[in-house]
């Protein structure tokens, strides 16, 4: 039993002497770029001027919503001494599924790190802007979800420095 390819964005999809252009898909120099994330189709022409087939990389359909125990990545937008807020971007371990539109969510102070939660400072973790990769621990209120960054594998992929430089 064979599953469809799957392509992420910047994923090398051939030349495009080979290959036709389509959605989900740009050209950078004379190569294919996927640029979403999803199912990679290859369409046969119909035409008879253009005998190349037409790739393309497809949304995955449907609506997909944050469940408990689901790894999100989501951007800091705002700190204070007891919570980080931030947005999810996409859902998965390595942003598989993008996000149409961003959830509300929210890091507690004693959900940053797993030992020492008394000593944990929300400013000394996490900055506006920084890519954090959390797990989803409760649905929450009607505003926002709870994540958590207390093991391992989660936390702080990407940030800048105070001058701006990437880190």
């Amino acid at each position: 039993m064979s599953s469809q390819p799957m392509a992420l964005p910047g994923h090398v999809l051939g030349p495009t002497a080979a290959n036709n252009i389509g959605s989900g898909t740009h050209v950078h120099g004379d190569t294919l770029i996927a640029s979403i994330a999803g199912p990679l189709t290859s369409t046969p022409s119909t035409s008879k001027a253009n005998k190349l087939p037409t790739v393309s990389v497809a949304r995955p359909s449907g609506a997909l919503l944050p469940e408990t125990g689901t790894i999100v990545l989501g951007r800091i937008t705002r700190t204070n001494p007891r919570q980080a807020n931030l947005s999810i971007l996409a859902l998965g371990s390595a942003g598989e599924h993008t996000c149409s539109d961003p959830f509300p969510a929210l890091i507690r102070q004693q959900d940053i790190r797993a030992t020492e939660v008394d000593k944990v400072k929300v400013a000394e973790s996490f900055r506006v802007g920084d890519i954090v990769r959390a797990v989803v621990i409760s649905l929450g209120d009607e505003r926002s979800y709870y994540l958590s960054t207390a093991k391992n594998e989660l936390g702080v992929v990407m940030a800048r420095s105070e001058w701006g430089n990437t880190m």
